[in-house]
């Protein structure tokens, strides 16, 4: 391990002077992505420096403790020192394994999220609405911008299904443990009984992809036009606006009419294409590397029952790391961070283990 830290250090240090080299900074582009590689080793290489300190430190208060020119007051501080060194060895044993852990090169990307109600009909239409909000908020809370690319809504203002794209530093790396099927468990407005019932709603999150990703061929897509449905009165178009992408291999379908331009609504249109494209070629990639490559907190698929919200009780159990939270109004209002942060430490371990193997 040592010597790869080594390496680590010497290309650490190496990028550090060509980024600073006036002849790299005249080229733009090469200079940027310099500094990329540079930022991300950053915090490895601190840990990596703390952790030749630390070693050199527990070195010299040994050979402190070993001489007997030293009198005894030097040596109490250096085995009080001793001691506060040999407990941050270990915690820089666990850290720096972790940031060595190889980075998916999908963290930094925007996100395009669909929601679908699943079983329970209007119930689940208006959980879809609500878990929409979460993510809007949690959007929100980290300084992320919101776009809604297509929705259908039910009678009561939930959300047949919806689709939107979250942009942001990191929204992947934090937004892709979502992907799965939510459960919600509470008494339905319309019930008159009290009875508690359960609904689902799917929920995928697709990496934001564009032609350099996602090889198409323009020729295998087919887009047809037609008149935007809505509730009536000034929501509803009286042009052709709202536009549907079929592509034909696939059979993928994606359909956008929230612009009132038909040139916006197909560029948001292949937005998504794109995005269910990619993610359909990464998890193809990924089944034939090995099953263990799937993300060891839950697999993404969307069949897979991730999280309960129980009302009645108040609390959000996600049963992938088995956490559950008694807070569940303010989950809802995007008070999520405590169950990303779960999850990331929960797939880290996981993937620590597997390359340890």
């Amino acid at each position: 391990m040592l010597e790869r830290l080594d390496e680590i250090l010497v290309k650490f240090n190496d990028l550090a002077e060509k980024i600073n080299d006036p002849d790299i900074i005249a080229e733009q582009s090469k200079w940027q992505k310099l500094m990329k590689e540079y930022s991300e080793l950053s915090p490895v290489a601190e840990k990596i420096n703390e952790y030749k300190a630390v070693t050199k430190g527990i070195e010299e208060d040994l050979e402190m403790l070993n001489d007997s020119s030293v009198d005894d007051e030097f040596k109490q501080l250096a085995k009080e020192e001793l001691s506060d060194y040999k407990v941050r060895l270990e915690e820089l044993k666990k850290e720096i394994p972790l940031l060595l852990l190889p980075k998916d090169p999908n963290d930094d990307k925007n996100v395009i999220v669909e929601i679908r109600g699943g079983a329970g009909g209007d119930e689940a239409a208006l959980f879809a609405g609500d878990l929409f909000r979460m993510y809007s908020r949690y959007a929100e809370r980290k300084k992320w911008k919101t776009e809604i690319m297509s929705s259908s809504e039910n009678d009561l203002g939930g959300f047949k299904e919806i689709s939107f794209m979250i942009t942001g530093t990191g929204a992947y790396s934090r937004l892709k443990y979502e992907s799965g099927v939510h459960r919600v468990q509470r008494v339905p407005e319309t019930e008159s009984s009290g009875r508690i019932h359960t609904s689902t709603v799917t929920v995928a999150v697709l990496p934001e992809a564009d032609a350099l990703d996602v090889n198409l061929d323009m020729n295998d897509v087919r887009i047809d036009v037609f008149r935007a449905s809505g509730n009536g009165g000034q929501c509803v178009n009286t042009t052709d606006s709202a536009v549907r992408i079929t592509h034909i291999p696939t059979g993928i379908v994606v359909s956008c009419q929230d612009e009132k331009s038909q040139l916006k609504n197909k560029e948001k249109g292949l937005k998504v294409l794109y995005a269910r494209l990619y993610e359909m070629e990464r998890q193809k990639h990924d089944n034939e590397i090995s099953e263990q490559r799937r993300l060891q907190v839950g697999t993404g698929d969307r069949s897979e029952r991730i999280r309960t919200y129980n009302f009645p009780q108040g609390r959000v159990t996600d049963h992938r790391v088995n956490l559950t939270l008694y807070k569940i109004d303010s989950i809802l209002d995007g008070d999520i961070e405590e169950i990303m942060n779960t999850l990331i430490a929960a797939d880290r371990t996981e993937r620590l283990k597997l390359s340890e193997e």
